[in-house]
């Protein structure tokens, strides 16, 4: 019973023999077309480009206000800590020995 195996380096597909271990078939992966239109090749680059600036732009607005947000992540945390002190800590495995 044959079993088909994708190669890691070339994503080539093998068709092997279980009882003998031979390859029996080997299939290479479809070529992917080259450019017809270098003018709209040119334009898709442009507009990757475009998006990974706004991707970008994105990260570090919310990298600016990151810190004060923690902050105030924190600060509520806080309150809600010395808001309820009965609740304290929790209690971890080697607390009941």
């Amino acid at each position: 019973m044959p079993f088909e195996v994708e190669c890691p380096c070339c994503h080539a597909v093998l068709k092997i023999d279980a009882a003998t271990g031979a390859v029996l078939t080997h299939k290479l992966p479809e070529k992917p077309v080259p450019i017809d239109d270098l003018a709209a090749a040119a334009a898709d680059l442009k507009k990757q480009a475009a998006q990974r600036e706004a991707i970008f732009q994105k990260s570090l607005a919310e990298q600016k206000t990151r810190q004060e947000v923690l902050s105030k992540k924190f600060d509520e945390l806080l309150k809600q800590a010395k808001a309820d002190p009965e609740k304290g800590r929790p209690l971890r495995d080697v607390d009941l020995d």
